[in-house]
């Protein structure tokens, strides 16, 4: 891209947006400078435009977003078919293994939830389409690195902060380079604990009718009900049965 084709100062209205999150739902504007790295009259004119635009609320010390925000992820959801072709599939999958399951994208050094058909809460967190977790250590996550070439799975590593959600979490980089491996070898991967100790879960690539993974399906359970060791006996079947019949309807 040239240079002349970057627009800045949308560039920094995004980061603007990204400063606000679930744990961050009410910010001033010197969090929002801090946390989008820009000087705060720069952030303080974007919020102001946002809110001008009806996409925040400012009561005159905090801002935050308005549910007018959630056009822009709508936007990404309707025109992409891949979330509507696969949610029936999910709903369909969940009823029969009892369980969670979910489909989501790797965007940067995340997954990004597409859809999501939930039996029962297992998370602390609630996941619906749009949730976002680190890659490196969901399920779904270690599938969509797996499938990238090596040095750019090494890339977006480097890129992340690796944190200990839990005792069980990975973080050495060479560590999570041989899981990415064993994963991309045996085609799916199983997540004992490392996003939140309770939850286990097990996740598939998913390809299109060209052979190229797009997205990465999952099943969710409890792991005192369902440990680790378990996941693919119980589930594995199942999941690469949906990613079959999906391959053909998608392009």
């Amino acid at each position: 891209m040239r240079e002349t084709d970057f627009i800045g100062g949308l560039a920094k209205g995004l980061k603007v947006i990204e400063a606000f999150g679930e744990t961050t739902p009410k910010l001033a504007i010197a969090d929002v400078a801090r946390a989008a790295g820009l000087d705060r009259a720069t952030a303080r004119r974007c919020l102001l435009t946002l809110a001008g635009l009806g996409y925040a609320d400012y009561d005159g010390k905090f801002f935050a977003l308005t549910p007018r925000i959630l056009r822009l992820g709508h936007a990404y959801l309707s025109a992409t078919p891949l979330p509507h072709i696969v949610q029936p599939f999910l709903d369909k999958l969940s009823e029969e293994v009892c369980q969670s399951a979910s489909a989501s994208v790797l965007d940067g050094t995340e997954i990004v939830y597409i859809a999501r058909a939930s039996q029962k809460r297992v998370m602390s967190i609630n996941l619906v389409p749009g949730s976002r977790l680190p890659a490196y250590c969901a399920s779904m996550g270690r599938v969509l690195l797996a499938a990238l070439p090596e040095e750019d799975a090494r890339a977006l590593l480097r890129q992340t902060v690796l944190k200990a959600y839990t005792p069980r979490t990975r973080t050495d980089p060479a560590q999570l380079m041989e899981e990415l491996a064993r994963v991309r070898a045996q085609g799916f991967a199983v997540i004992d604990q490392e996003l939140e100790l309770g939850l286990c879960s097990i996740a598939v690539p998913l390809e299109n009718d060209r052979g190229r993974v797009v997205a990465a399906l999952n099943i969710g359970a409890p792991a005192a009900s369902v440990p680790a060791e378990e996941m693919a006996d119980r589930y594995l079947d199942a999941l690469r049965s949906v990613a079959k019949s999906l391959k053909p309807l998608l392009r």
